[in-house]
């Protein structure tokens, strides 16, 4: 909250508008929460509070990198490649959990000892740059 500086409060989320509204660049949301305050703090009707939601959380879960993951063209669902022998690579149709936008939770499909398949990553090219190898 901006008028108690340096504190913060849990709170429980009761509601959250559909649409919000642009306020000087900013997209505002109207939220509702019950918000569990301690003794030493007198909170007056209102102030305005930034928040951080937590969707889902979970601890311990095996994950991979999400720009690992594919996706079948026909049934959308992810699946990577392991690798079987040196340069030779099997599919694995795979459940994913939540993720993070980073990593992806891998719920099944998967074992920890498998060694998944790493994309080759792309270097942007500075315009008039040419290949090396000519």
């Amino acid at each position: 909250m901006g008028a108690v500086q340096d504190k913060e409060f849990d709170a429980k989320l009761k509601f959250i508008a559909p649409k919000g509204n642009e306020e000087e660049g900013t997209v505002q949301f109207k939220i509702e929460g019950d918000v569990y305050l301690d003794d030493s703090v007198f909170i007056r009707a209102g102030y305005s509070a930034n928040a951080s939601i937590v969707l889902e959380k979970k601890d311990s879960v095996m994950t991979i990198s999400e720009s690992l993951l594919q996706f079948d063209r026909d049934s959308n669902k992810p699946y990577v490649e392991i690798m079987k022998t040196d340069q030779e690579f099997e599919r694995k149709d795979i459940k994913i959990g939540i993720s993070d936008g980073i990593n992806v939770e891998i719920l099944s499909g998967l074992k920890m000892e498998d060694k998944v398949k790493v994309w080759n990553k792309t270097e942007p090219k500075k315009i008039g740059e040419e290949d090396s190898d000519k």
